[in-house]
């Protein structure tokens, strides 16, 4: 891989670089406890893995650059598995820019995006599902992604393949036996084991149906308020915000460009838009509002149609759409209707918008899901390959040894046992540096 070496200690700052109380600086590889140790007035070398020394750190000229707390990892231990030295210091950017100096001085080299990941990887710390789900939960915008992504970050999908793995192995093992023998010497008929190949598939396909689900609940969805003209929608935007972010007003067409704003619903992080009212309009600043609002609704994973009491429902129906009835303090209509000034309905609006969401996303509770489209693909491969073997049971064992091995293969490479240089670089290059 272009960069990513494990010959060279390298260091990188793992928190944001930004003012704050404290930063942390991350070093790894071969010496990086004795170089530290050259830029720090205190002794590392010989310290127990884990201890947390107190010190400072030094320039070329011994002058102190600042205070600070250096965590020793010896070989075999820590996030690497190399050996470590993590450096917490004051989060002034002088003080960051003037330690990283040192560090390149005493002999590190600044690490690419996710190279202490990668070199987890490589030493065994975590196979590729764990390494991605690190940059997943870092990347985890509501609590039931953060979840998902500590589940897989602890070897859940890891399990998963390996049980699969064994069963094929078994599979496989039987079908040796057979092309261990010549033709007429074959011990007994090998019956193709439709049940045990079932069970594997339909486990391995329950985890691949979880992608959407989980790209949903990490990555959040896009719902945009629309509707005509004084029917609600600013209202509602303040109501499901608890706070009033959209001006109202019963003067027609007050929104003329779209407001957004992030939120939570039930566990699902939403980009929620406030949208101008849909109307024919010669004012040209407010039709360049209708059109962004077009443009909202056409890209939403949701647009929630705000309808105001009598209106009725457009003849043109939005696939991605739910339409609600407003002002039910003032009148009532068939349907969802919603209050924002009493608050009646709201809870039911919310209800609706997060089973819009999730009904085509259900998960099943006793599989770990995946956020990963390379998981996703993988899986897909491997269940492919099962079922090519079901299709050819009838041909010679050779053949079908070839399709479980192909299985095999790709959930070698849904782990990262066997995966090309070219997919990892693009993995790992994608964290955040420091990562």
């Amino acid at each position: 891989m272009t960069g990513y070496t494990t010959e060279e200690p390298i260091y990188a700052l793992a928190t944001p670089f930004s003012p704050s109380a404290l930063a942390v600086i991350r070093t790894s590889g071969t010496s990086s406890i004795s170089l530290v140790e050259k830029v720090f007035k205190g002794r590392l070398k010989d310290r127990p893995s884990g201890t947390a020394v107190h010190g400072w750190i030094v320039d070329k000229n011994r002058e102190k650059v600042d205070e600070v707390v250096a965590l020793v990892y010896t070989s075999g231990h820590g996030y690497t598995g190399e050996e470590a030295v993590e450096i917490m210091c004051h989060g002034s950017l002088p003080v960051i820019r003037k330690i990283s100096t040192t560090l390149e001085e005493a002999g590190f080299r600044l690490a690419l995006r996710g190279e202490f990941t990668y070199r987890a990887f490589l030493g065994g710390r975590m196979d590729l599902t764990e390494a991605e789900a690190v940059e997943e939960l870092v990347s985890a915008k509501g609590e039931r992604g953060r979840k998902d992504a500590l589940s897989r970050l602890s070897g859940s999908i890891r399990r998963e393949a390996d049980k699969a793995k064994d069963e094929i192995i078994s599979i496989l093992a039987s079908l040796e036996v057979q092309l261990d023998y010549g033709e007429d010497d074959i011990p007994e008929d090998w019956i193709f084991p439709e049940e045990r190949v079932e069970e594997i598939i339909d486990r391995l396909e329950l985890i691949r149906r979880t992608y959407a689900s989980s790209r949903l609940y990490s990555q959040g969805a896009k719902v945009v308020l629309a509707g005509s003209t004084n029917a609600g929608k600013s209202s509602l935007f303040n109501a499901l915000l608890k706070e009033n972010r959209a001006i109202v007003s019963s003067v027609a067409g007050t929104t003329r460009d779209y407001i957004e704003t992030q939120c939570e619903m039930k566990g699902i992080p939403i980009r929620l838009f406030d949208t101008a009212g849909l109307r024919t309009s010669g004012d040209e600043i407010e039709i360049e509002g209708i059109s962004r609002s077009k443009e909202l609704m056409d890209d939403a994973d949701l647009v929630v149609y705000v309808l105001a009491p009598g209106e009725s429902e457009p003849e043109e129906k939005l696939d991605n759409a739910i339409y609600i009835h407003s002002k039910s303090d003032i009148a009532q209509s068939d349907g969802i209707t919603f209050s924002s000034v009493t608050g009646e309905g709201l809870d039911e609006v919310v209800d609706e918008i997060t089973g819009f969401l999730s009904r085509e996303n259900a998960v099943t509770s006793d599989v770990p899901v995946i956020e990963s489209e390379r998981q996703e693909r993988k899986l897909g491969e491997t269940i492919d390959a099962l079922r090519d073997a079901e299709k050819s049971k009838d041909c010679s064992v050779d053949i079908i040894a070839l399709y479980f091995q192909a299985a095999l293969s790709a959930l070698s490479e849904l782990t990262g046992e066997t995966t090309g240089e070219d997919v990892l670089e693009v993995l790992f290059s994608s964290f955040c540096l420091g990562k």
